[in-house]
């Protein structure tokens, strides 16, 4: 490298498809997991189940819509982790050299993690300042992962997608590690691989809902796989294709053999049904191997599909993909403004809406899986409106400042 110029990730090659210098498939992907996620929490604020605390999972309590509806946004959070260490790789692609790079993702994941800590944590879920408990879920993961990836990204980017690769495949292998066994390096442990609330002193509480070391993993890979969406089109979704389909092969082999990838071994239920629910049933917290190849690999297949052909109706999937911050920011506030408006309407009450857990409901407040998909599509319809506007805004006026929502 000639002295003065910087370094940069390995060469770009050509956005082929891209609008703007933007991959669509990429942004329809991550559009389709953000409407996914909207879903979930829909659920969580109005389905009866979730209100009183009932696995939507468990075989002796949910339906074939119940299971469904939280089962498929379990795509969410790996592959919005997937997508960010990918969007990285093609940041660089378009110019920005790894010190760029390092001191945004420095800036960004210290940031997210603030945000979730405050703004959501407190305008989103509690609707109550509880100075002494804090978050550490999804923007806490994704920012500490994109810490973790601003040292990584200074290394081969072979070297990076082992090091992903390790972590989302070898984590598992430590399940049998107690945190309570550790002493003074139990509340580490808890952050980093078993999840948990963790006391942190003086009555404050960390709850550990999104250990970090397999979602650094993650981006980890998605950093190495954003090298692939640089590749023609053509061999960029054959690479796609054949890792989806692998990895969905081998979450199906490591899934029925029950010798690794998953606290919970596979066994089968009394009924068949029941044996279908207890094998898609895999650890979320952390996200075992099992959970990652099961999610990853039908989304890798989607980014494929949607490289080839794009339809048009994912035009507001796009618009949702290309703001996810300002998406996700807004959401949760908005979710809980609708159940507010539903309960005070419907029951003539609404205390368990502040605090986080939600808190007691009454016995009979709570809607079904209608009302739940009512009111994600009404809140989806409001989000696109605003989401656009938003997108506009940004076009119109480029900003650092906008690049952190």
């Amino acid at each position: 490298m000639e002295k003065g110029v910087p370094e940069k990730v390995p060469p770009p090659g050509t956005l082929t498809g891209a609008t703007s210098g933007r991959l669509e498939s990429v942004d329809a992907l991550r559009g389709f997991v953000m409407a996914l996620m909207a879903l979930d929490h829909a659920r969580d604020f109005f389905h009866w189940g979730a209100l009183h605390g009932v696995d939507p999972l468990a075989p002796a309590t949910t339906t074939p819509a119940l299971f469904f509806t939280r089962w498929i946004t379990h795509l969410c959070a790996p592959v919005f982790v997937l997508l960010a260490g990918a969007g990285v790789y093609l940041s660089a692609a378009r110019g920005k050299t790894k010190g760029d790079l390092s001191r945004f993702l420095l800036k960004r994941g210290a940031w997210l993690i603030l945000l979730e800590m405050t703004f959501v944590q407190w305008a989103g879920w509690a609707w109550r300042v509880e100075p002494k408990v804090h978050f550490a879920l999804v923007l806490w993961a994704i920012g500490w992962s994109m810490i973790g990836l601003a040292a990584l990204i200074h290394l081969p980017l072979r070297w990076v997608a082992a090091i992903g690769v390790v972590l989302c495949v070898g984590h598992n292998a430590f399940d049998g590690v107690n945190a309570a066994e550790l002493g003074a390096f139990g509340p580490l442990w808890q952050v980093l691989h078993e999840g948990g609330e963790v006391a942190l002193g003086n009555g404050h509480r960390l709850l550990a809902g999104y250990p970090l070391v397999p979602w650094v993993g993650v981006m980890a890979v998605g950093y190495a796989i954003g090298a692939w969406l640089l590749l023609e089109p053509v061999k960029r979704r054959r690479r796609l294709v054949f890792a989806g389909t692998g990895f969905i092969a081998a979450f199906i082999v490591l899934r029925a053999s029950a010798v690794y990838g998953d606290p919970n071994p596979w066994k089968p239920g009394a009924r068949t049904l029941e044996s279908v629910y207890l094998f898609l049933s895999c650890a979320k917290y952390p996200p075992s191997l099992c959970y990652l190849l099961m999610t990853l690999g039908p989304a890798l297949l989607l980014l494929a599909w949607w490289d080839l052909r794009g339809p048009a109706w994912t035009a507001p999937l796009l618009t949702f993909g290309r703001v996810p911050m300002f998406f996700y920011l807004l959401h949760l506030p908005l979710l809980h403004s609708l159940s507010l408006a539903v309960a005070l309407a419907t029951w003539g009450q609404a205390s368990w809406l502040f605090g986080f857990p939600a808190g007691s409901a009454p016995q009979h407040v709570g809607t079904g899986l209608t009302g739940v998909y009512l009111a994600w599509l009404g809140a989806l319809s409001l989000l696109l409106l605003v989401c656009r506007q938003f997108e506009r805004l940004k076009t119109a006026h480029p900003s650092r400042w906008l690049a952190y929502i």
